[in-house]
């Protein structure tokens, strides 16, 4: 058993000091990482070689009795991490709420548009909604201009309100 400080786990927050985990290679099991609170709580997260994951609560008087733990999947294990990740405060957003959503829209044969080029939409002015990109077999094009030419294939990427990316979705249609 190697136990290690991982530099790569070294808190980045200068607050977080108190914090520093360590790492365990479990041979033929995986690797432990192992954090100690500020409040002196022992939790441990056991990622094994085929990506289980357990996370560990430690015996206060006892670090090597592991006393409860929890198994995750994946998806359970990424939204903790999310969970755990401090969100960066935005100043701007404290008083102001903007659903914007982000939604991928084909270009078929019945479309209108197809052959057209994006200036002949009008969609910014018409629905408030912008085409951001424009993804094709060969590749994608970031902010496309308002003369590139639309191909059946073609999936736009448009971002705007939900009423907005709607209307485009409509108008691209023919609906």
């Amino acid at each position: 058993m190697v136990v290690t400080t991982d530099p790569s786990l070294e808190p980045k927050d200068p607050a977080m000091d108190h914090a520093h985990p360590t790492r365990t290679t479990l041979p033929g099991i995986g690797t432990r990482y192992d954090l100690v609170t500020e409040g002196g709580k022992h939790v441990s997260i056991v990622v094994h070689e085929d990506g289980r994951r357990f996370l560990g609560f430690h015996d206060p008087d006892d670090d090597d009795n592991c006393t409860n733990s929890v198994p995750l999947d994946a998806a359970e294990a990424g939204a903790l991490a999310q969970l755990l990740i401090p969100t960066p405060i935005d100043p701007l957003r404290n008083d102001l709420e903007i659903d914007l959503v982000t939604e991928q829209i084909p270009i078929t044969g019945r479309s209108p548009y197809s052959g057209r080029t994006l200036g002949d939409t009008q969609a910014r002015s018409r629905t408030g909604a912008s085409i951001v990109a424009v993804l094709r077999r060969t590749g994608a094009t970031p902010s496309p201009t308002p003369d590139f030419r639309f191909t059946v294939g073609d999936t736009l990427v448009v971002v705007g309100t939900r009423e907005g990316v709607d209307a485009v979705a409509d108008l691209i249609s023919g609906g």
